[in-house]
């Protein structure tokens, strides 16, 4: 039986302008569209005038309810894109299970590279990015602790430290990090790309003796240097 196609799309996270000329062309094709959010995915598909048969929520929440119905698109030679709500899937994000489902069923399907907090992040820290460990939200107390005892006992050998976080626990956070590891240089990219970006870049001890929890807003992605780069 002839079989569709499934396509994996990163999107922009945050500007609207920095999505592909491939994204955009794959997306205007695909009969299915499934996203993380649909409110969100139809502000990016309407900027580009792009109307698919169907628009679907598609989650690590509902992928089971789905899973059905996205063969059956399939198995009709429909092609199906997936987008998340900002940046590549399966990085942090869903689209793992489509993956997945692609090699169990053997159905054909591509990634659209697009734009990533991870590697902007990283690109704009000045720490170097041939050497990192990506954390995705890193959990909280206990769990989180464990992972930067991990961290000082050298488990991550001069590896910058790369994750996400919220704008209310950031402190809380390094602290942490702080008290068990030690004291670092670091980045934090606010609200990359869009309209009230702002790097910030500093030490761990500088940040959290200068900074002031009221203008701690947005999506925040963060850089600890390596060992290497620790501040004496």
């Amino acid at each position: 039986m002839m079989k569709g196609k499934i396509f994996l799309i990163g999107t922009p996270i945050g500007n609207l302008e920095d999505i592909t000329y491939r994204a955009v062309r794959i997306l205007k094709e695909a009969d299915v569209i499934l996203s993380e959010d649909t409110r969100r995915a139809t502000k990016l598909l309407n900027e580009y005038s792009i109307h698919p048969e169907e628009l679907i929520s598609y989650n690590s929440h509902n992928f089971s309810s789905r899973k059905n119905r996205i063969i059956n698109y399939l198995t009709s030679n429909k092609k199906v894109a997936f987008i998340s709500d900002a940046g590549m899937p399966v990085i942090s994000d869903p689209g793992v299970s489509l993956v997945e489902l692609s090699y169990e069923n053997e159905i054909e399907f591509d990634v659209i590279p697009g734009p990533s907090a991870v590697t902007t992040a990283i690109a704009a820290s000045g720490f170097g990015g041939s050497n990192f460990s990506f954390f995705g939200f890193l959990p909280r107390g206990k769990k989180r602790r464990r992972i930067f005892r991990k961290i000082a006992e050298g488990l991550f050998e001069n590896k910058n430290i790369v994750f996400f976080d919220s704008p209310y626990r950031i402190k809380e956070c390094l602290k942490d990090f702080l008290d068990i590891v030690g004291n670092r240089r670091i980045f934090i990219g606010r609200e990359m790309t869009k309209i009230h970006q702002e790097y910030i870049y500093s030490t761990i001890e500088e940040f959290l003796n200068e900074t002031d929890d009221r203008k701690i807003i947005g999506e925040l992605t963060v850089v600890i240097s390596g060992r290497e780069e620790e501040n004496e």
